[in-house]
């Protein structure tokens, strides 16, 4: 068990005599970004809340690394426009405040808001960011219980495509740049096809799994999605450079200091 965050077996679910999970079997690595694909009432979003203990299964059995710390990015949160927050305040308030480290914790908030891309908005107010900007504030709230896991919940719902496209770009950075395994939930295998190690096709049952790449050619995925790829070259490539999360290029590096490492 040690060699994996989350282990999930035979996982089953009704609801209302609905069956929404049959048999979900899966495993969650350390420094891997896994992502969860499936229509619209897939149960994507009931196997995360499985996964986190917000839920309990029917069958099966969840196993999670000892002290696991799990950060959880939403797909909507509502802030009421009334309440006097400014996103500063809206992130001190995700971390656990402690006097012996006071300092430490400051100095994760700038160095989480700079490396987002979003310390000029510290000290606006939390319900006028736009909808990317955001999201993107969600991560730093996350990132900020420098999690082991962090788990996204359509991380790019209701930010436009141009955002979605570089809110994807950041994931596979986020888990270099701070040593977290990655857990996303998205119905947009084109968008992520870059930023994922992991697809699992999800439609009650696991249509299919493996690479981003494999699972695009499935024949089971084809059903579901097919059409939805219409025109669109889905394709991975090497970099011989890297982004920080700003979208800024950085010069490559060859090792990971923090001790992710992976393939590209």
């Amino acid at each position: 068990m040690s060699s994996y965050l989350i282990k999930a077996q035979d996982i089953g679910l009704k609801i209302n005599q609905r069956q929404i999970l049959d048999n979900i079997s899966l495993r969650i690595r350390p420094c891997e970004i896994l992502t969860l694909i499936g229509p619209n009432g897939s149960g994507k979003t009931t196997l995360v809340r499985v996964l986190l203990g917000l839920l309990k299964a029917d069958t099966g059995e969840v196993q999670k690394k000892a002290d696991l710390v799990i950060g959880y990015v939403p797909q909507k949160l509502h802030i009421d426009a009334t309440l006097p927050m400014s996103v500063k305040r809206f992130l001190q308030m995700g971390t656990k405040k402690r006097q012996s480290n006071k300092n430490n914790t400051q100095d994760d908030l700038i160095y989480t808001a700079s490396t987002l891309g979003i310390s000029q908005l510290l000290d606006q107010p939390v319900h006028g960011v736009s909808g990317g900007e955001f999201q993107r504030v969600l991560l730093a709230r996350a990132l900020l219980r420098k999690p082991d896991l962090l788990v996204l919940d359509e991380p790019a719902q209701g930010v436009d495509i141009n955002g979605q496209q570089q809110l994807y770009q950041l994931i596979s950075t986020i888990r270099d740049e701070f040593s977290c395994g990655v857990l996303m939930v998205s119905h947009d295998l084109h968008l992520v096809m870059e930023a994922t190690d992991q697809v699992l096709c999800l439609n009650t049952h696991i249509c299919c799994t493996g690479h981003p790449e494999a699972v695009s050619k499935h024949p089971e995925y084809l059903k579901l999605f097919g059409s939805s790829l219409d025109g669109i070259a889905v394709y991975t490539h090497q970099h011989d450079h890297s982004h920080d999360l700003s979208g800024d290029v950085v010069e490559h590096r060859n090792t990971h200091q923090n001790g992710c490492n992976h393939d590209h």
